[in-house]
């Protein structure tokens, strides 16, 4: 199983070796996004990874591209100027490969090494030091895919500040038909290849050997590059808030915290949507959930909206039938057959009326798109022997755990318990998942989960994932980009269940909506002031071990804010 399962004095995992990654490409292939993307999965797996970017150096030492030479993008006959600057580039990269390879176990050169002479000699002088080399090829023909990594990425780069962007997308496109006059694609039988077209559509492989090669090449088995955004919100408050055995149903508070989730992510993704030309129809909603009931029935508005949506364009003549709303739904606790039942049936818990219908303070599009499915692997971290005891109870009864558990909250297991660790083994399959969904996803999951899975897309070390503070009431926005994240947090919520100390109670309001950035500068938590806090939030005392949040010395804090319209913040692996 995979996840950062232990550490050597040499870096090296899996008797794997060191091993170079050579991207090989057209400009606008996707080049990067895969090597992020490679370099995050690798570093989860405890892998000592490093993309090394020959663009990003190039402008770090030379500047933008408006102080080079005008044949320098040129792949013809060059000056003796632009030659120099070119081989200074180069030597430069190559010296910061050798230099991580003291440590380090793998490095993903990404570059267009597209010349067949020029990449052979590189990969013969890592080979001959007794380094692996992997040659990874990018392949796109598709002009969407182009266009639109042109335009998201390549001219919103320091070589394009201040230019027109329909004339910074020219240039660029002549930037690539002067490489294309030069480039020969990968046909080096000798060197263990892999192909990608298309940006994960097709992949080919050639001479994979060992176990860490195959995971990267199952790894890039399962990437896209489709615009999509994840959402992530804990469930609503349960009648049992302590207690990990209590399969609870949700509170009255927990019902209308759901309801609220429900309004507020339906206008949040209608004006993402709006934003990419696309309505709330042309994209479905995957929503996860674990099989806890607090989880899964905090995803009940979202079904009943969609379920109203649907039966309202049936009894409506003038309703397109291409348009009618299909809900999917994994079959498990509340489901008969597929068919969506009441909760009053689904759990025995009558709940009142107001509480679980669909709420009218924001518009239902008419055209939802929802698909809701149980995951089993997203359930909370089990506390163990410590489940229901207050932080003074555990420190009483078992001084010497506890004391082992503030060193080192990570790895630390208290008697039949889970560590964050076995969490992170638990949940590697759903990384994958992750990486392969397509669509919009919303993750409605417990707190210790969605730590993990936040910290794995962010790219932060295993060490600092029990630092992440993440209270309910805030939505976390995710965007996958070229060069990292775009994160935002959203707060929607300060009804009862958002404080520890609050009653089950109904009523409480549903709080004003604020907007913060995550993370800004890499950190995202500094001791119990991380994702959502600063705004009142208190942890649950009799459930210390899914909330706790260990201090992380040198990180600053990055409390959601009530600004109105905060910037995003973009969040590159380092």
């Amino acid at each position: 199983m995979v996840a950062p399962l232990y550490t050597t004095d040499s870096g090296l995992l899996f008797h794997a070796g060191k091993i170079l990654v050579l991207t090989i490409g057209l400009p606008a292939r996707g080049k990067t996004h895969v090597s992020r993307s490679l370099e995050r999965y690798l570093r989860w797996m405890g892998v000592k990874t490093q993309v090394v970017s020959l663009g990003d150096y190039r402008r770090k030492t030379l500047g933008g591209a408006q102080k080079l030479p005008a044949d320098y993008f040129h792949l013809g006959e060059k000056s003796p100027e632009t030659i120099a600057l070119r081989k200074k580039v180069s030597d430069g990269c190559e010296q910061q490969i050798w230099d991580f390879f003291k440590t380090g176990q793998v490095v993903i050169y990404d570059a267009n090494n597209g010349t067949r002479a020029a990449r052979q000699k590189l990969a013969e002088r890592f080979h001959n030091k007794g380094i692996h080399v992997i040659l990874l090829e990018s392949v796109c023909d598709n002009k969407e895919i182009i266009e639109a990594n042109i335009r998201s990425v390549k001219i919103s780069s320091p070589d394009y500040r201040g230019w027109d962007p329909d004339k910074a997308v020219e240039d660029y496109y002549t930037r690539i038909r002067d490489h294309e006059e030069y480039y020969d694609p990968v046909e080096e039988k000798d060197w263990p290849y892999i192909r990608i077209i298309n940006v994960g559509e097709k992949i080919m492989v050639n001479n994979i050997k060992g176990y860490l090669q195959s995971r990267i090449v199952f790894f890039l088995m399962n990437i896209h590059n489709r615009p999509r955004t994840i959402y992530f919100a804990r469930s609503g408050q349960s009648l049992i808030e302590h207690s990990y055995k209590a399969d609870s149903d949700l509170s009255p508070a927990g019902w209308e915290y759901a309801e609220r989730l429900k309004d507020f992510v339906i206008e949040r993704r209608a004006k993402n949507l709006a934003q990419r030309g696309l309505g709330t129809g042309d994209q479905r909603l995957v929503i996860w959930t674990s099989t806890r009931r607090r989880a899964h029935h905090t995803a009940w508005p979202f079904l009943q909206a969609a379920a109203s949506v649907s039966s309202s364009n049936l009894a409506t003549p003038s309703a397109t039938p291409g348009h009618a709303t299909p809900i999917s739904v994994i079959p498990h606790h509340g489901l008969d057959g597929g068919k969506l039942l009441p909760p009053t049936l689904a759990s025995g818990l009558s709940i009142p009326a107001p509480l679980i219908h669909t709420s009218t303070s924001t518009p239902t599009p008419n055209n939802l798109n929802i698909k809701v499915i149980e995951k089993p692997q997203m359930s909370e971290i089990n506390p163990g022997i410590w489940d229901g005891l207050t932080p003074d109870q555990a420190r009483k009864y078992y001084p010497q755990d506890w004391e082992r558990f503030v060193k080192d909250p990570y790895s630390f297991r208290a008697p039949r318990a889970e560590s964050y660790h076995d969490l992170s083994v638990r949940i590697e399959p759903l990384l994958i998942e992750l990486e392969r969904e397509k669509e919009d996803l919303l993750i409605i999951g417990h707190a210790s989960v969605i730590r993990c899975l936040l910290a794995y897309l962010i790219g932060l070390p295993a060490s600092e994932i029990p630092a992440i503070e993440i209270a309910r009431g805030d939505l976390l926005e995710v965007v996958p980009a070229s060069y990292g994240v775009h994160c935002k947090a959203f707060h929607f919520w300060d009804g009862p269940g958002r404080r520890g100390d609050e009653s089950l109670g109904g009523s409480g309001g549903s709080g004003v909506t604020g907007e913060g950035v995550i993370g800004e500068g890499g950190g995202i938590a500094e001791g119990v002031n991380g994702v959502g806090m600063g705004i009142g939030e208190q942890k649950d005392p009799n459930n210390f071990y899914e909330n706790y949040a260990e201090d992380t010395k040198g990180k600053r804090t990055n409390a959601v804010t009530r600004e109105p319209e905060a910037s995003i913040s973009a969040l590159g692996v380092v």
